[in-house]
């Protein structure tokens, strides 16, 4: 559908409305008066700040929570609440951020999971592969390999078997959250295309994320939730390409829409803290290990912030983990102040070294425990006196760093794993605070946070290189990088290719050298363009 004719379409091709939508956990409402209208063919972004809603209005929409006020009409007809089956087989399809694949199971499958023909107790794969293998050719891989685990595909082709598992449904309403946050630049292409080409089609797309790069490039229309209110709606413009005031009318675009989202005017996404680099902090000298090819060589000083680039599986995490003692070494010295560092991670977080984790569900938080717990127990000497832990002073100094970070939360003493994604990522920022690191390893801190929290991130990050403290970023998201780094190393196939000043560095010579191509070349070829 092109993208000024949406507001042309007849009511007939009206494919969903959620009218006066509201939903009310003990006295609070989350979502209140919520109308969302979708035609065929559209690709909505719906966007808001971490726990303003949209999660909610989703799994309402896809019949897992019940409404307590509102309906959801599909198609012209009103769709049975609090039932994800009659949800799914009236063609209701949400792929979410967390991926729900069996990787032991081939694609087929996966793809068959819940819709598989039988007779008596044998499955009946092969009548169905025809329509797979027709879904797989609407999605630009006619010739994939059905029988292929899923657990050997890369996190983009995971995401393209649970797309295929809802259109072999028929899905007619396509909801993917937050689908690039995981995914390399080049995946995240494909992906769009292949939106794309379902919504020519004619499939309904409502489009979580929170990169506003990604929603402008994709979609058709908006709607900003706040505080469980619709808080604006509207047409995105798509100036041409070669239009001399695109960038302008873009950046106003994104400032307008980021308004709405956090109600305040974000005066700059990435905002400027000056600091100064000082002396050498931690050394890495021929580090390699098992996961890890190597040998890396770097040098990162105090007051720096050291942007780390590269695909996925180029080794970026796998540094990191090298550093802080997670993974086992195979050759080479992590030096701190020119001394070396203990061989265990414990020893490392006692002197000084502390991580965010790219996955914090796994290995970043402890979901069953409470915020408190997960805010202090990496430094508890503070509360001790006698053998007793203080827990009133504990819980308090929780608070205050809960009130710093934002997080949103009844009590402190509520459990981790009942936040938003956001939230829990706000909560391990805050556990580095006041576990008070010299270095602090952050890996993806800012995925899967909305617009205006990232802002606070970026401000909190260059605090802290103004204080002396010495920050390693990795990040898939190169914009953040180039803006926020003193300079950035490139890794591919696990070895170190590059590291310049970030000043040195665009987006374009990133990518680059993150698929291994030959900088030198490519220098000589932009010198001799400029000639």
């Amino acid at each position: 559908m092109p993208r000024n004719a949406l507001e042309q379409v007849p009511m007939s091709d009206i494919r969903l409305e959620m009218q006066g939508i509201g939903k009310q956990y003990g006295p609070n409402w989350v979502l209140r008066d919520v109308d969302l209208r979708l035609n065929a063919g559209q690709v909505l972004a719906l966007l808001g700040e971490n726990g303003a809603g949209k999660s909610t209005l989703v799994k309402i929409l896809s019949g897992a929570v019940l409404p307590d006020r509102g309906q959801v009409i599909l198609d012209g007809h009103p769709l049975a609440e609090g039932d994800p089956a009659v949800a799914r087989r009236r063609g209701v399809a949400i792929v979410y951020q967390e991926l729900s694949v069996c990787p032991d199971l081939s694609i087929e499958a996966n793809v068959l999971l819940g819709v598989e023909q039988h007779r008596g107790t044998w499955l009946r794969p092969h009548l169905q592969r025809p329509r797979i293998r027709e879904v797989f050719r609407r999605l630009g891989h006619p010739h994939v390999d059905l029988h292929q685990p899923v657990g050997l595909l890369s996190i983009g082709m995971q995401q393209l078997v649970e797309i295929a598992r809802a259109l072999l449904n028929e899905a007619r309403v396509l909801v993917l959250d937050e689908p690039t946050s995981s995914l390399p630049a080049a995946d995240a292409q494909r992906l769009f295309a292949t939106v794309r080409r379902l919504a020519e089609d004619g499939l309904s797309v409502i489009y979580i994320s929170h990169f506003m790069e990604e929603i402008r490039q994709l979609c058709d229309s908006y709607l900003v939730l706040r505080d469980g209110r619709v808080a604006g709606h509207g047409m995105l413009t798509h100036p041409s390409a070669d239009s001399a005031d695109s960038p302008t009318r873009a950046a106003s675009d994104n400032r307008s829409i980021v308004q709405l989202m956090v109600g305040r005017d974000v005066a700059d996404l990435y905002p400027s803290v000056p600091h100064v680099v000082g002396e050498p902090v931690l050394d890495l000298q021929g580090v390699s290990g098992e996961r890890l090819a190597g040998p890396i060589d770097i040098t990162i000083r105090r007051g720096e912030i050291f942007g780390i680039a590269g695909l996925v599986g180029a080794g970026r995490t796998e540094l990191l983990r090298q550093v802080f003692a997670l993974d086992p070494a195979r050759s080479g010295k992590v030096m701190l102040r020119g001394q070396p560092m203990p061989a265990t991670t414990r020893g490392r977080l006692l002197k000084g070294l502390g991580l965010v984790s790219e996955n914090r569900k796994t290995d970043g938080l402890a979901l069953q425990r409470s915020i408190t717990d997960n805010i202090t127990l990496s430094r508890l000497e503070p509360y001790h006196r006698l053998g007793w832990l203080n827990e009133s002073r504990r819980r308090q100094a929780a608070t205050k760093l809960m009130k710093r970070m934002q997080v949103k939360a009844d009590d402190a003493d509520d459990s981790v794993d009942r936040l938003s994604g956001g939230n829990q990522q706000k909560v391990a920022l805050a556990r580095m605070l006041h576990q008070q690191a010299d270095v602090w390893l952050l890996d993806e801190p800012t995925r899967g946070i909305d617009v205006g929290t990232k802002a606070e991130i970026y401000r909190l990050i260059g605090e802290l290189a103004a204080a002396g403290t010495t920050l390693v970023l990795v990040s898939s998201y190169f914009p953040e990088l180039l803006r926020l780094c003193d300079r950035i190393a490139v890794l591919a196939r696990g070895r170190l290719v590059a590291v310049r000043p970030a000043k040195e560095w665009n987006e374009h010579e990133l990518m680059l050298a993150a698929m291994g191509s030959d900088l030198s070349l490519h220098a000589e070829h932009r010198s001799s363009t400029a000639d």
